[in-house]
């Protein structure tokens, strides 16, 4: 998917993915009327830990899994940052956070951990690269998405997925060129399998949510599925390692950029 280079082409006209092509609504949480919304094991494992390390719901560690109260040795993945400043500057995202705040379920969202994992928001593009060592990108993978260019997506929200509940994210939609999600692209330059969800990990539940209280966050839920909450132009993707799935224990490899073609042309 090389870009365009010439000046005197016209602007191409900017499309998104939609739910048609993308994953999102196969994997939403099926909420049931009158039902509690229970986190489940996975979230216990991987997620509980770390927010709430003393419910008695934790799993601390399970056979064949590396989770250690919610820690584990550093996997590598391509991912795309997230602004959490301009993500804060919208009125959009301050409205839905708002709604948040103001349900009856908002004293089981972990608010403390926000700020802590603020310059690490990202929705992971490509994952597990890599474990323990961190994975070399070879210069060919570099050329294509240097080629690719700078790329516009758009985050909606609110998403509670079908696995992990109990974390609630935003939904990246990445922008379509000649018919082609985007993202597509970068996940076959790496040679990776391509996928259809791009979650930003943002809020965590510290328990069970009543049935009343699964009632209202379904709400929001459905009132915010198609409302843009931001639009914004990404240059650059990280080579991210993590200890832990929220990020809380994470350093920047590398950044990579999606301009490198015009700076090898530049004169």
């Amino acid at each position: 998917m090389k870009r365009d280079r010439d000046e005197a082409h016209p602007a191409r006209e900017l499309t998104f993915c939609d739910d048609a092509v993308l994953g999102y609504d196969r994997s939403r949480t099926a909420f049931e009327p009158g039902e509690p919304l229970l986190l489940d094991d996975a979230y216990r494992l991987a997620h509980l830990p770390l927010v709430a390390p003393r419910h008695p719901g934790v799993i601390a560690t399970l056979p064949g899994r590396f989770y250690d109260m919610g820690r584990h040795p550093s996997v590598f993945s391509l991912v795309l940052p997230i602004d959490d400043a301009a993500l804060r500057a919208s009125p959009a995202f301050i409205a839905m956070e708002a709604e948040l705040k103001a349900a009856p379920f908002a004293a089981k969202i972990a608010w403390d951990i926000l700020p802590k994992r603020a310059g690490r928001l990202h929705a992971t593009i490509c994952g597990s690269l890599g474990t323990d060592v961190s994975p070399s990108i070879d210069p060919a993978a570099r050329t294509v998405l240097g080629d690719i260019g700078p790329l516009t997506v758009e985050l909606r929200g609110l998403f509670s997925g079908n696995i992990n509940r109990g974390r609630l994210y935003l939904r990246a939609y990445p922008e379509q060129r000649d018919g082609q999600n985007v993202f597509h692209a970068i996940q076959s330059a790496l040679g990776r399998q391509q996928t259809d969800l791009y979650v930003v990990g943002l809020y965590n539940l510290t328990d069970d949510l009543s049935p009343a209280e699964a009632a209202a966050l379904a709400g929001i839920v459905e009132r915010w599925w198609h409302r843009p909450l931001l639009r914004f132009e990404a240059r650059d993707l990280w080579l991210l390692g993590a200890r832990d799935d929220l990020v809380l224990d994470a350093e920047i490899i590398e950044t990579l950029s999606l301009d490198a073609g015009r700076q090898r042309t530049s004169p």
